[in-house]
């Protein structure tokens, strides 16, 4: 057990840390499978409370490309790949930016800024608050870029996306499948970026090998209870855990839980 840690990387982790981030991993494929948001709200916060936020948010990204891929073929017949594009052309400008500030600020002012961006969306989210009226080129790329750079600094783009789409009006599937390719290549953008900067460390694949089938166990047990349950009772699970998420992450506590 010893030998593969150390093949993995893993050495300079403790038992209990590994734990923590596996945990983490569960609970977001959990929160995702059943809700269909908020693993990157609940992990890159959570983890980085034992790990750095710069081994997190890439961690989460390698874990997250695998488990998605097989919902891309259906995305990519169905969506708007004019809007998406132009979606993008916002995200290549701010994704380096988010990049940038993940690698050179200090670890405890981006935890702040990723556990206040946390309980900011979610208290946005939560409102019902959404975008009312027809997207615009300009509008869809401001939008872009605000996503790619969260998607940077912590993989926590979604949100801006979801709320501006899912407020356009238009057909379900569609924004549906706009939103499957948007972070599809969203994904992509982001493996290039860290891996331009070399955040893909041995660290960081060793833990996705441990981490990718617990996310993956959550992500399947979440969705089959979906099913079983009201989707309001998981709904309000699912906030309550991203709550928790964000002020346990604050770094207030460290005294406290680290």
């Amino acid at each position: 057990m010893g030998e593969l840690v150390l093949a993995l990387g893993l050495g300079s982790y403790t038992v209990g840390t590994i734990a923590f981030v596996a945990v983490a991993a569960f609970v977001a494929g959990l929160s995702r499978g059943f809700s269909g948001f908020g693993s990157a709200l609940i992990f890159v916060p959570l983890a980085s409370t034992v790990i750095a936020p710069s081994l997190a948010a890439p961690l989460l990204l390698a874990v997250d490309v695998v488990m998605s891929a097989g919902l891309i073929p259906g995305a990519v017949r169905t969506a708007d790949k004019r809007e998406v594009g132009t979606m993008l052309m916002g995200t290549v400008v701010g994704l380096p930016t988010g990049t940038f500030v993940l690698v050179h600020a200090d670890p405890v002012a981006i935890r702040w800024a990723v556990a206040l961006l946390v309980l900011g969306m979610l208290v946005v989210v939560m409102s019902g608050w959404r975008f009312r009226g027809k997207p615009r080129k300009p509008l869809t790329v401001a939008v872009g870029a605000v996503a790619g750079f969260f998607s940077g600094m912590s993989q926590t783009g979604g949100p801006p996306v979801v709320l501006y789409w899912l407020g356009s009006g238009g057909p379900a599937a569609l924004v549906r499948a706009n939103l499957v390719l948007y972070f599809a290549l969203s994904m992509v953008l982001s493996v290039t970026a860290y891996a331009v900067v070399g955040m893909f460390t041995k660290a960081v694949l060793g833990l996705a090998l441990v981490m990718g089938p617990i996310y993956g166990l959550g992500l399947f047990i979440g969705a089959h209870m979906f099913g079983l349950a009201d989707i309001r009772v998981f709904r309000a699970v699912s906030y309550g855990l991203i709550a928790a998420t964000g002020l346990f992450s604050l770094p207030l506590f460290d005294g406290i839980l680290r």
